[in-house]
C-alpha cells in the first residue's frame, strides 16, 4: 500500500480518511466568499458551489451546486448534499459560486447544526 505524508508529516495510506477539518475550514471560506472548490468525490473530478456546511446525525456535509463532473456540465443544475468523508484533495478555486434560486438557508434540513451558508 502506498504511503504519503499529510500535512502534520505523519504517514498515512492512500485508503485513509481524508482531512475533513481541514476541509471544513476551506469549504466555509468558500461559502463565505462565494467560491468553486475542485475535489474527487466517487473517484471523479468535480468543480462545486458550496451552498450550506452542516452536520446530520455528528458529520459534516455541505450542500453544493455541481458544476462540472470530469469536465461535462450536468443536464439539469441541482442542490446536492455530500458527505465530507467522501470528498478528497479539496482545493479552493478563484471560480465565482453562483447562488442556486432554490437555496433556502432556513430549510429544515440545516436544522441539527448550521456551520456556514451562502448569502442569498
Amino acid at each position: 500500500m502506498q504511503q504519503n505524508q499529510n500535512s502534520s508529516g505523519t504517514p498515512e495510506t492512500a485508503d485513509s480518511a481524508p482531512d475533513i477539518e481541514q476541509s471544513v475550514h476551506m469549504l466555509g471560506f468558500a461559502i463565505a466568499n462565494k467560491l468553486c472548490v475542485r475535489a474527487v468525490y466517487n473517484r471523479g473530478n468535480v468543480t462545486l458551489a458550496p451552498h450550506a456546511l452542516f452536520e446530520r446525525h455528528g458529520a459534516p456535509h455541505i450542500d453544493a451546486v455541481v458544476h462540472d463532473r470530469d469536465g461535462v456540465a450536468p443536464a439539469e443544475e441541482k442542490l446536492g448534499t455530500f458527505r465530507l468523508s467522501g470528498l478528497r484533495d479539496v482545493i479552493l478555486t478563484s471560480e465565482p459560486a453562483k447562488v442556486f434560486a432554490g437555496f433556502d438557508p432556513a430549510d429544515e434540513r440545516y436544522g441539527e447544526k448550521l456551520l456556514a451558508a451562502i448569502a442569498v
